[in-house]
């Protein structure tokens, strides 16, 4: 489970990471990050932390299927949620694939992705 304070809740927020954020997207998903706009070198101000939110649409399937692709995505979030800048804004959007898709599949594309949207790599 993800943390509470790594919840991404707001519609605003979703909207701003979705808009204004910078997207990569592979065969089951696509990743919508807003990366952090506080300045670390503010006095007395500490980094707000990351925060994740999903979307996982009828066309992925059931609400059984789209519970556990949330649930495997939440999964994998948490366990990548360190290496995000502080104060970012993460969007998983699970495209209708990643209802087939397995555990091993998901976590690869989540991984290409962020690969892309953080270490730079070329369109």
């Amino acid at each position: 489970m993800l943390p509470t304070e790594n919840r991404l809740r707001r519609r605003e927020d979703f909207a701003t990471a979705v808009r204004r954020g910078r997207r990569a997207g592979r065969p089951t998903l696509v990743v919508h990050l807003r990366s952090g706009a506080t300045d670390p070198h503010a006095p007395g101000e500490s980094a707000p932390p990351t925060r994740a939110g999903f979307v996982v649409s009828k066309a992925v399937g059931g609400a059984v299927v789209r519970n556990k692709v949330k649930r495997k995505l939440r999964h994998l979030v948490r366990d990548r949620v360190d290496v995000f800048p502080p104060g970012s804004l993460v969007v998983v959007r699970a495209l209708p694939g990643a209802g087939d898709a397995d555990h091993a599949q998901l976590a690869r594309d989540l991984d290409a992705a962020l690969q892309r949207l953080l270490g730079g790599g070329a369109r």
